[in-house]
């Protein structure tokens, strides 16, 4: 499994967003999460962890001297993008450090956009959704419009995290956000899973109707994962997949 182990990590080439400078906001020897996904590529969730979260200043200068740097280099990131090891809205300071990242971006590399890879639990908070409305690409989770499915494949930690509640808050953006899906099948702990089915794909299209992102992302896996005996889904059904969304309307990009 990869923990990042830097506040700042990269640059790395992203299938989805280009060359993608990473922002960690949790602790760089665990992984901490409000959802505890088969397919996370840093792994099950941790307890035990030495490091501190970084403050909101130790983020930003770290991210300044980096940016310096590739601006010195001739290198502009084409997206600044918060992820790491775990859901980094937990951050007490997310929203601060999203405006100090805004402030950094405009000075340094106007061009490059500020992305967020969240799970969607904590759009709920005001400060985190007045955050996210405030970023180029707002991009929130929503694996499976069926409940068991969606509880199996992500695995949240939290009694509210209900996939009517999770459509009912992604409404409130408005539009104003990306939806990615992570498109796989198999079985865990002896429950097996497929979310690619003609019941789960009606059932999620019907929620992006709902929802009404400006754009979906769907993918599947390509690296390491925790769990065994799952499966990749083909680019050729990923395609098949992006087509039923786009005939109702949506934009859909594909990464296999």
């Amino acid at each position: 499994m990869i923990l990042f182990d830097q506040i700042i990590f990269g640059p790395i080439r992203s299938r989805r967003l280009g060359l993608s400078l990473g922002v960690n906001l949790l602790p760089i020897d665990a992984k901490i999460c409000t959802f505890n996904c088969i397919y996370c590529e840093c792994g099950f969730n941790t307890t035990m962890r030495e490091s501190p979260i970084p403050t909101r200043t130790q983020v930003r200068e770290s991210l300044e001297l980096k940016l310096q740097q590739m601006v010195a280099a001739g290198q502009i990131p084409d997206v600044i993008t918060f992820s790491g090891n775990g859901e980094p809205t937990l951050h007490a300071d997310f929203e601060g450090i999203i405006d100090d990242t805004i402030t950094l971006r405009n000075k340094y590399c106007l061009t490059a956009k500020v992305s967020v890879l969240s799970n969607s639990t904590q759009i709920h908070k005001p400060q985190v959704f007045s955050a996210l409305n405030k970023i180029d690409n707002n991009i929130l989770k929503f694996d499976s419009a069926i409940e068991n499915t969606m509880q199996l494949i992500d695995r949240p930690t939290g009694k509210t995290s209900k996939v009517e509640w999770f459509i009912e808050n992604l409404k409130k953006f408005e539009g104003r956000l990306i939806i990615q899906t992570m498109f796989i099948r198999g079985d865990f702990e002896g429950e097996k899973f497929d979310n690619t089915t003609d019941l789960e794909v009606a059932a999620w299209i019907n929620a992006l109707k709902e929802i009404r992102p400006q754009q979906v992302m769907i993918y599947s896996l390509d690296r390491e994962v925790p769990a065994d005996n799952l499966e990749k889904v083909t680019t050729e059904e990923l395609n098949q997949i992006a087509e039923k969304a786009r005939n109702h309307g949506f934009i859909v990009s594909v990464a296999g």
